[in-house]
């Protein structure tokens, strides 16, 4: 874990921001929330197996299988702190480890094998969020080389890109692309032919080109993002839905392109003084082109932090790093997406 007296702040200037996101006079969007209670905190991704169950794990390093109806059942613990989850066939889950790295997981048996624990002799820590390749390639991000889950504000504070995009394929892992301002949320589009990583620490979305000549280019996806994006999941329409986990916090913006030794000395601070996570429940989906086509916001409606966003037929799963529970939300009676 790094130490607080460690950090190796970066001058960052932050791009304007769209749209500044503020309790007062902000438009609800969200649909009723249902909460189904877990047996601990901290869902932080969620996955859907094939029968429709929902796929979580907790911070104490359970996996959960949860029925939509809220019966919940321990599966297995990773004995580290499980954060993104995809399925890996019918009966097999990556899981990426803040502690552990990238593992699978035998859903029947609960068996637990580690994939990769280390990228070339460096411990892989604050392994973040996965996606499957067609041909079974796991890509998957590592957010910081810095910072781990339990003190990932630092990174944010640090803003020193240690980010990576990693490719695992017949037992070893190569670097796909690096710098990027905390990697979170991956998932594949055009067919595999690239992926679209979160910067939560940059406030957007890049696409990084993984086939030819190119590959490990990266772009824009889309404009800056008013607030933190995390994980990222696609749905049956072909929309990437991000789960945002607080708006731009404007003494953050402040700080970042000034003197680091101010972040230093903020960082220094009890967390209690420090630029937090605000009272929202928030996510966002996406087309194929980065245009925006749904956003969903609400103040106040008992969840927030949200970490995953899991669309599963015309249901929405929100995931959380703080909450003991899994939000449910009902798509169906906001009417068709539209352009916004």
């Amino acid at each position: 874990m790094a130490q607080r007296s460690k950090m190796a702040a970066v001058r960052w200037t932050p791009p304007p921001n769209p749209q500044p996101v503020r309790r007062r006079g902000d438009v609800r969007t969200l649909p009723e929330v249902r909460r189904i209670a877990l047996p601990g905190a901290g869902p932080e991704h969620i996955a859907v197996d094939t029968a429709g169950n929902l796929l979580t794990g907790l911070a104490d390093g359970r996996i959960l299988r949860v029925t939509p109806e809220g019966e919940v059942r321990a599966v297995t613990t990773t004995g580290g702190r499980p954060l993104g989850l995809e399925m890996l066939g019918e009966d097999a889950l990556v899981v990426c480890d803040a502690y552990r790295g990238l593992l699978e997981v035998q859903l029947s048996n609960g068996t637990v094998g580690v994939l990769a624990a280390k990228v070339a002799g460096e411990p892989l820590t604050f392994c973040s969020n996965a996606a499957v390749a067609a041909d079974g390639s796991i890509y998957f991000t590592q957010s910081s080389r810095h910072f781990n889950i339990d003190a990932y504000r630092g990174d944010l504070f640090e803003h020193s890109a240690t980010g990576r995009l990693f490719r695992y394929r017949d037992g070893g892992v190569e670097v796909v692309a690096d710098g990027f301002a905390f990697a979170n949320g991956v998932v594949l589009v055009e067919d595999g032919a690239a992926a679209i990583v979160a910067e939560t620490g940059g406030y957007c979305l890049t696409r990084v080109q993984l086939e030819g000549a190119e590959t490990g280019r990266t772009s824009p996806f889309g404009a800056p993002l008013a607030g933190f994006p995390d994980n990222l999941t696609s749905d049956a329409d072909g929309l990437i839905w991000a789960a945002m986990v607080s708006p731009r916090d404007p003494a953050l913006d402040w700080l970042l392109p000034r003197n680091p030794r101010l972040r230093s000395l903020v960082w220094a601070t009890p967390e209690r003084l420090q630029p937090a996570e605000k009272d929202v429940a928030w996510a966002i989906a996406f087309d194929a082109s980065g245009e925006k086509v749904r956003e969903l916001r609400g103040w106040g409606v008992g969840y927030k932090s949200v970490t995953s966003a899991r669309r599963s037929g015309e249901t929405l799963y929100l995931g959380s790093l703080t909450e003991n529970a899994i939000a449910v939300l009902e798509l169906g009676s906001l009417g068709a997406v539209k352009n916004m």
